[in-house]
């Protein structure tokens, strides 16, 4: 089978495939036209290996980081993958100056980074990150994907308004203009 269809077959990157063969890691020969042929099979399907990232904004919402994590323990265990690392952390997802979420990134000891909902790796650029990871051979894994748009907007909106009301006005009355500006929005959302 050529290295092409072999990495098609098996789910991994061409990349990786040929850095596979490259390493010994798979049997073959290479033609003289430069095609790669693999003749081994028993890697059908490479071990995957999860990394858990588990995020909160507050350390208000430190219990519900840790079922957070336990869920998609939970889930990656369904799933057969084997975890390597659960990473928690509490920090805003508008931040971008995340430590915890920085080392995970860059490790190069698991294949699948497993989130619960694409905020709790970020607010914004989530596409940025997920092909980051695809160059460096890794998957990101959303167990919850929001299918509506209009849910995935408003709760985009609602993050940018909280950034600036606590920004604006201080992280104790930002609460109470945030309630107050989430009302207006939904009412308004409503008469339409």
């Amino acid at each position: 089978m050529k290295l092409s269809d072999y990495a098609k077959k098996t789910g991994i990157s061409y990349r990786t495939a040929w850095r596979w063969w490259k390493q010994g890691n798979l049997t073959g020969y290479q033609l003289p036209s430069g095609t790669i042929i693999i003749t081994d099979d028993n890697h059908s399907k490479p071990d995957l290996i999860a990394c858990i990232y588990a995020r909160v904004s507050s350390a208000e919402d430190k219990d519900n980081l840790d079922r957070q994590a336990d869920r998609l323990k939970d889930y990656a265990v369904a799933r057969g993958y084997k975890i390597y690392k659960v990473v928690k952390e509490v920090g805003s997802g508008l931040n971008d100056n995340r430590q915890q979420l920085a080392k995970i990134l860059v490790d190069p000891n698991y294949n699948v980074l497993i989130v619960e909902h694409k905020e709790r790796l970020a607010r914004f650029g989530t596409n940025y990150l997920e092909i980051l990871l695809k160059e460096l051979d890794k998957k990101l894994e959303i167990v919850n994907e929001s299918e509506d748009n209009q849910d995935e907007l408003m709760s985009d909106l609602i993050a940018i308004i909280t950034s600036f009301c606590s920004r604006i006005y201080g992280l104790r009355r930002s609460k109470r203009k945030i309630e107050k500006i989430i009302a207006e929005l939904k009412d308004n959302g409503q008469s339409c």
